[in-house]
């Protein structure tokens, strides 16, 4: 049992896919579920007038819009490892899902449009990964339409990026003239848009074709050769300890619109890319092979089945093996729960688990008793995961249901969205509620969401930006500090805020109140 358990373990890859909006993490990930037999057609992200959505976008909104706004997670089999992809939000609006969601991988797969190379986002959230140290592959997309040189593009992202590459791979051209790729791990050439036959040819020990061969003739395979040998002799070297590290990045091209490319890269990935790894606690690091069950809750999500009004929460196992019905302790209250409810997902469809071990991400159904960061352990010993980093919102709205009648299922539907953490929750001692957010298309995400899932029309009225200011010793706080320059609210846990209009009117409250300690979420 025990070396089942262990050998179980160590088959596990957990990944998140990381990009800048419009990369094609999504198409990636459909290709990934497609190798995985988890899906049998994968369906284009701009499909919207085939009918076809991406199979990670289960939510209305982005199968409307053709976007990702929520972290979906996908579980399949592959050559005997257990895959649990968890794919993000790309649109920065959301970048506070993603990044909770970087705490419950072992590693990262960023994916750069070649044309396009490092966006903004990319960056902001390659910084999480590399502050956590955790192993990043790189796939270099589109090498089916016209980019940028491949060597401008490692250039840049060891320049931008501060990380040493590893080309695995090597493109024969590119968008029209794409022939195919060098590849260097398996000393190969894969051929673009041949037969299933023709697809491979082997290298000699010199990494050339033997022999006659119709590529040979072209000018884009010779100069191919020039571009691997300067990689062999001046590119960095190969090394499986800088890899998992996250000091080196092995860097794949492909197209994975054409599913070219994938294959390979889902291969060599799940070869070098870590199992479950220890977890800092508050009681040291927690083996992922030790005996007893532990894990926390990275994500909430309500109304994954509409006509259930359900709500999920997404738990990371980091140590032992989850069993249906099992006990476990709510580190934060100390109370005891049964996890009687447990699914894992393919986006939306589900399917009831019984067993699960460490590097999984299962779903248990949530009443409202779980927060987000809230740390699940079998046994006596109690003990807390690090934290998952919360933003300090900046924009700010003040909602109200456009009908008085439907006052319940708006005060439901707020209270179940903000658990979900992707809007704050606010009250003035006048009860008006005031959203936070940190961009504009969270409130447009749930405002449809309240219309579509809860049937209420709300009205919000933009109040701007503002500076958000908890109190560490609030039993100092007067009700007559509150003004209009800087509003005294209440969070959804009854800790007392200040929204401050600027940064002067932050600067003349600290002058006028020098005894009030402020603090920022993040």
């Amino acid at each position: 049992m025990k070396i089942d358990f262990i050998q179980e373990v160590q088959s596990r890859r957990t990944f998140a896919i990381i990009s800048h909006p419009d990369a094609g993490k999504t198409t990636l990930t459909e290709q990934l579920l497609l190798f995985g037999g988890a899906i049998r057609a994968a369906g284009t992200v701009k499909g919207k007038k085939s009918g076809k959505f991406a199979t990670s976008d289960w939510m209305e909104i982005e199968k409307q819009r053709g976007i990702s706004v929520t972290s979906s997670v996908m579980a399949f089999d592959y050559d005997d490892y257990r895959v649990n992809i968890l794919d993000t939000p790309g649109h920065q609006d959301f970048s506070e899902d993603t990044y909770r969601t970087l705490m419950a991988v072992d590693s990262a797969v960023m994916i750069i449009d070649s044309a396009k190379g490092i966006e903004a986002q990319t960056l902001k959230l390659f910084k999480v990964c590399r502050m956590r140290g955790i192993p990043i592959f790189t796939f270099i997309n589109k090498l089916d339409r016209q980019g940028r040189e491949p060597l401008e593009l490692l250039e840049e992202l060891e320049e931008v990026l501060g990380i040493q590459s590893y080309p695995m791979n090597w493109p024969i051209g590119m968008g029209k003239e794409f022939l195919g790729i060098y590849d260097r791990f398996h000393n190969r050439i894969e051929q673009f848009r041949v037969e299933e036959d023709d697809r491979f040819i082997p290298l000699n020990d010199e990494g050339e074709i033997e022999g006659e061969h119709p590529l040979k003739e072209s000018n884009l395979y010779n100069q191919t050769l020039e571009d691997v040998l300067l990689l062999n002799e001046a590119g960095n070297q190969f090394s499986r300890e800088r890899i998992a590290n996250g000091e080196l990045s092995p860097v794949f091209f492909g197209s994975a619109l054409t599913n070219f490319g994938v294959q390979t890269f889902l291969e060599t990935y799940l070869q070098f890319a870590p199992s479950p790894q220890p977890r800092n606690s508050d009681a040291g690091e927690i083996e992922p092979t030790a005996e007893d069950f532990s894990g926390f809750v990275f994500k909430i999500q309500a109304n994954m089945n509409p006509a259930h009004r359900d709500r999920i929460a997404f738990v990371r196992i980091c140590s032992g093996q989850f069993e249906r019905g099992m006990t476990v302790n709510l580190s934060r209250t100390g109370k005891s729960i049964k996890l009687a409810q447990s699914t894992q997902f393919l986006a939306d469809d589900r399917s009831t688990v019984n067993e699960a071990v460490s590097g999984d991400i299962i779903g248990v159904y949530d009443t409202g008793t779980y927060q987000i960061g809230d740390t699940l352990v079998q046994g006596k010993q109690g003990f807390q995961y690090e934290k998952l980093p919360q933003f300090t919102p900046e924009l700010f709205v003040r909602v109200t249901a456009k009908n008085v009648m439907k006052q319940k299922h708006f005060q439901k539907g707020i209270l179940q969205l903000v658990q979900e953490g992707a809007i704050q929750y606010y009250k003035t001692r006048t009860e008006d509620i005031i959203l936070g957010a940190v961009g504009q298309l969270q409130f447009e995400v749930f405002e449809h969401r309240m219309k579509n899932e809860y049937n209420v029309d709300v009205k919000m009225e933009p109040i701007g930006s503002k500076i958000a200011r908890w109190i560490e010793n609030e039993e100092d706080v007067k009700e007559s500090m509150s003004s209009s320059r800087s509003m005294l609210v209440k969070d959804r846990h009854e800790n007392l805020v200040f929204l401050f209009e600027n940064d002067f009117a932050m600067r003349w409250f600290n002058d006028k109140n020098p005894d009030i300690r402020l603090y920022s979420l993040m």
